[in-house]
């Protein structure tokens, strides 16, 4: 009787122990735990070293769970435009007063986030070396925008080329000449023509960015050149709604990282100075 109760009882555990066992291999496997999930952010943008500097930062920001998607456009109009109509998040192209004018033209509300480099602003030429060598009468080719007109002759003044009258609005005009000994004739372009206007004009005013392309610098091939006491800092900018958000925030510590100025300064010496 005994060994019967032991053999029925062995025979329950089994049975027992294979139901658990059974039951366990159903259960379905828990899920890992969930990441945060990954934020797209859209800057939009135009050459190099603008370009150059996004791509140094992506692997920094994506460190911090923002995924940098750089979108490159072919003109200094369209950056501004996507990031008001908020196909982007933010622009990397422009210094602050090109972005004023954007606002008041098109009821906009774009705000600058963080200055990154001073793009040395030059006057260059083809056919002569100084400026006391250009011819009276000689032409100057200027970017057409009224902020790039102001910067351009503000230039000229600084360095005794031109006088101009005191500023009554935002900006200076060629109307707002006083003196101009030389009789310069001021031709203005976009300023996507400035490089292609070196051929055709007797100088061109432009930043570095553009005169690259023609193997020209400031300190190697500029006549004159800006420096660094001025408002036109290339700038990262956003919008009113997003600029203080966590992505664009965490976007502008990286661009002002060590390692984007050491980047600046071993690749593009004074032509893109560090503002930060």
């Amino acid at each position: 009787m005994k060994k019967i109760l032991l053999l029925l009882t062995m025979s329950i555990i089994l049975v027992l122990a294979g139901c658990n066992k059974s039951d366990s291999a159903n259960e379905p496997e828990k899920a890992p735990a969930k990441e945060d999930d990954v934020v797209t952010l859209k800057v939009a943008s135009l050459i190099p070293p603008m370009t150059e500097i996004l791509e140094l930062v992506k692997p920094a920001l994506a460190e911090e769970g923002v995924d940098l998607e750089i979108v490159v456009l072919g003109d200094n109009v369209q950056p501004n435009s996507a990031l008001a109509a908020k196909e982007v998040d933010a622009n990397f192209f422009q210094h602050v007063p090109y972005m004023e004018e954007f606002n008041r033209n098109n009821d906009a509300t774009l705000v600058p986030i963080t200055p990154i480099y001073f793009a040395n602003y030059g006057v260059y030429s083809k056919d002569y070396d100084s400026m006391d060598k250009l011819p009276k009468g000689a032409s100057i080719a200027i970017a057409n925008d009224v902020s790039n007109i102001d910067r351009s002759l503000a230039l000229l003044a600084q360095q005794d080329v031109i006088s101009l009258k005191e500023k009554e609005g935002p900006y200076y005009t060629t109307a707002d000449i006083l003196e101009n000994p030389m009789n310069y004739e001021f031709k203005e372009v976009d300023l996507l023509m400035l490089a292609r206007m070196y051929d055709d004009a007797d100088a061109v005013i432009m930043t570095p960015a553009y005169a690259a392309p023609l193997n020209l610098t400031p300190k190697s091939d500029a006549l004159l050149t800006e420096g660094v006491e001025n408002d036109f800092a290339i700038t990262l900018i956003a919008r009113e709604d997003n600029a203080d958000s966590e992505p664009i925030q965490k976007l502008s510590k990286v661009m002002t990282s060590d390692e984007v100025r050491k980047f600046l300064e071993d690749n593009y010496d004074e032509t893109a100075i560090p503002a930060f």
